[in-house]
């Protein structure tokens, strides 16, 4: 199933890598040859951000009725896209080996596939937002209520993720809510893993994380055996995968005039290519 997973990634263009001569700019000003948006699994690019959109406006009209808008949505899709039900159907499966009485998510992307599975899984759904409130929905969303109001108190949470890079959100807002409301986590799902300190952040927390599929060499030495990507992306992924930094150094060195190219294509490169100098990394 996992290979699947990694098959519908790059399908999906959730993980695109870019041409050899070309690699992308991150927000932080560093280049890196692959990105990844794990909430395209939904369908594609333009479902995505249309659902995206539809969380945030459904947020801004009210927080509490939001989870059953943003469920609705969720679930019509996965009874149509077969990227979506084939990972959702994937988390249910890997959700059997922990113990828990409800499921959480957080503001945006989490809801994603954390929602489905709760209602497949006849959990209790807490949705929490970056503003550190969060939404008590029964299993199958005919009532929600303020976490606040509800009493949780030595419940079991499983927390489920779209992405864990290092982990921050969870020690700056979900594990902080969780504690409020007096819910214990031990363990999270998520559907990759960054590999970019997120797992050490979680065990300082006393959370233990398990992934779907991690951004590691298994991943591109499946997508390089399918044909997904060549042997000359294969070779800069693995080489940025050893060592970023170096990575960009490499390139930069081997292509002089990348930086003053991207300055004056303007907008958003020259952004980016501006960051990078100024941080200097180039």
């Amino acid at each position: 199933m996992t290979n699947q997973i990694i098959t519908d990634l790059f399908m999906t263009d959730a993980v695109k890598v870019a041409p050899a001569q070309t690699p992308f700019w991150y927000t932080s000003g560093k280049l890196g040859p692959f990105y990844i948006n794990t909430h395209f699994l939904l369908h594609d690019e333009v479902i995505a951000s249309g659902v995206l959109k539809h969380i945030e406006d459904s947020i801004k009209a009210d927080k509490l009725t939001a989870p059953k808008q943003i469920f609705g949505v969720l679930y019509g899709l996965y009874h149509v896209s077969p990227t979506y039900k084939n990972v959702i159907d994937s988390i249910v499966e890997a959700a059997k080996k922990f113990d828990f009485d409800i499921v959480s998510g957080g503001e945006r992307r989490d809801f994603i596939f954390s929602m489905v599975p709760a209602y497949l899984m006849g959990k209790a759904h807490l949705t929490i937002y970056k503003d550190l409130t969060s939404v008590y929905s029964t299993s199958d969303y005919s009532e929600m209520i303020n976490a606040s109001d509800v009493v949780l108190k030595g419940k079991t949470t499983l927390h489920i993720a779209d992405l864990i890079t290092e982990a921050s959100s969870y020690e700056r807002a979900w594990v902080p809510v969780l504690k409020v409301q007096e819910v214990k986590i031990v363990n999270t799902l998520a559907v990759v893993d960054r590999h970019q300190g997120g797992e050490e952040t979680l065990k300082k927390l006393g959370i233990s994380m398990d992934t779907l599929v991690g951004i590691d060499d298994e991943l591109f030495n499946e997508a390089l055996r399918n044909g997904i990507i060549d042997q000359a992306q294969y070779d800069l992924v693995m080489s940025f995968l050893a060592d970023p930094d170096k990575y960009m150094k490499d390139f930069i060195a081997s292509h002089p005039k990348f930086i003053e190219e991207q300055i004056a294509l303007g907008g958003k490169n020259k952004e980016r290519a501006e960051l990078a100098i100024s941080k200097g990394f180039c």
